[in-house]
């Protein structure tokens, strides 16, 4: 699977539409999610605004940010009541002023287009990606392993070819200081 560049820049005739998407996800993930949701949410934003053409140059941008949020959220598990941040699908579309049925329409809009699935490595919260199986698990000679099981030269292999975010053992030592 192909690393998703992450980034903000948008073509220059995209930028309007990028901002007012932007606004309305940054306000609602300030006022019902976190930092992290609302960086993913910008990402997508600026990724659908780079595709040619670009699907967010017609409709509303209140139902193309419902439906980038909600595509992101089902990546991540937000409707799920066990996780933090939690919030229906019904109530994250009424943040935004849209209805349900409109916001999941978007949603998989956004989800065929940018390729998104549950626990898709490149769309999930920082804070999760200890626990997202996909980031930890590759192929080592044909057999999939968990590389966090694996000696650190293998680690560190894989850190630096881009396949793993970052070496295990070094994330728990900063996390114990």
């Amino acid at each position: 699977m192909a690393k998703t560049t992450k980034s903000e820049k948008v073509p220059p005739t995209m930028q309007s539409t990028y901002e007012s998407i932007v606004e309305f996800t940054d306000q609602v993930a300030a006022e019902h999610l976190n930092s992290e949701y609302a960086q993913l949410f910008r990402y997508a934003t600026a990724a659908l605004c780079r595709k040619r053409p670009s699907p967010l140059a017609t409709g509303h941008v209140n139902t193309w940010a419902a439906g980038i949020a909600y595509a992101i959220g089902a990546v991540n598990f937000l409707f799920d009541k066990s996780q933090t941040p939690h919030l229906r699908g019904e109530d994250l579309c009424q943040a935004f002023g849209v209805s349900a049925s409109s916001g999941s329409a978007k949603a998989k809009k956004v989800r065929s287009l940018l390729g998104l699935f549950q626990f898709h490595p490149d769309w999930t919260l920082p804070s999760k990606l200890e626990r997202n199986p996909l980031v930890w698990t590759l192929s080592v000679n044909g057999l999939l392993v968990d590389i966090r099981s694996m000696p650190r030269e293998a680690q560190e292999i894989a850190y630096r070819k881009d396949f793993i975010p970052y070496i295990p053992a070094d994330r728990q030592d900063d996390t114990d200081i």
